[in-house]
């Protein structure tokens, strides 16, 4: 619940009094009725940004440009046809990496009610990241081509720190999301959340974290996870 406080003997809010500072600052007052319809106006209209023309392509050409725009950014990806093949493929990705075969995983079902059983050698724990946590799993609400980028969404079924935490990321993508463009993806969140249930963090996750900050030589795992493996579902 916003902070209730006092100001000029009139309750505000802690949202409104940050808002009201900031006109303050600027020297405008509360803007008038028709320029807050103009805005609503322009809000609701989520007007498009121009699309590159890469993006405008079919299906199977976006998953094999959103696959090289993802492998240019030293993310490593492979495709499964079945869910199902998801828990093997982990296994051996898991092994040829020489990774700790301990997974913390997203309590999402499509990634929790995988058929975990079938590789008994694999542990499995759900719930949130965690600093001892070195690989996490997560799916991917969306896929943008035009970039090679994962758009992941918060919630209690994913939560943001099991992108961030583990040094070595594993995202679940299902092909049907794929989407050209960032504005397909962003029509894709809005028509299936609906503009009253956005989530509170969308994350867009283009390769591992890296920095050339330091004498302008690339660290991997600066900011996040070192590693990034895709599976591609369909």
């Amino acid at each position: 619940m916003a902070e209730k406080t006092k100001a000029g003997g009139i309750n505000m809010d802690s949202r409104e009094k940050i808002l009201s500072r900031i006109r303050s600052q600027k020297g405008r007052d509360v803007l008038s009725k028709s320029e807050q319809d103009i805005l609503a106006r322009r809000i609701q209209a989520h007007k498009r940004n121009l699309v590159p023309k890469r993006s405008q392509i079919p299906p199977e050409d976006q998953i094999a440009l959103f696959t090289e725009k993802m492998t240019e950014l030293l993310t490593t990806v492979e495709r499964v046809e079945s869910s199902s093949q998801i828990p093997e493929r982990i296994k051996a990705y898991l092994a040829a990496k020489n990774l700790p075969s301990r997974i913390k995983v997203s309590p999402s079902p499509l990634v929790a009610n995988l058929p975990w059983e079938e590789v008994p050698t694999l542990e499995i724990v759900t719930g949130a990241g965690a600093e001892e946590d070195e690989v996490g799993l997560s799916p991917a609400f969306s896929a943008i081509a035009e970039s090679g980028t994962l758009m992941m969404v918060s919630g209690p079924d994913t939560p943001s720190t099991v992108n961030f935490l583990p040094e070595n990321h594993i995202v679940v993508v299902d092909v049907k999301t794929m989407c050209g463009s960032y504005e397909e993806a962003w029509d894709l969140l809005r028509s299936g959340r609906g503009t009253d249930d956005m989530p509170r963090t969308v994350n867009l996750i283009s390769g591992p974290s890296r920095t050339a900050d330091i004498e302008q030589r690339l660290i991997m795992g600066a900011h996040g996870p070192k590693s990034l493996h895709v599976i591609l579902v369909g």
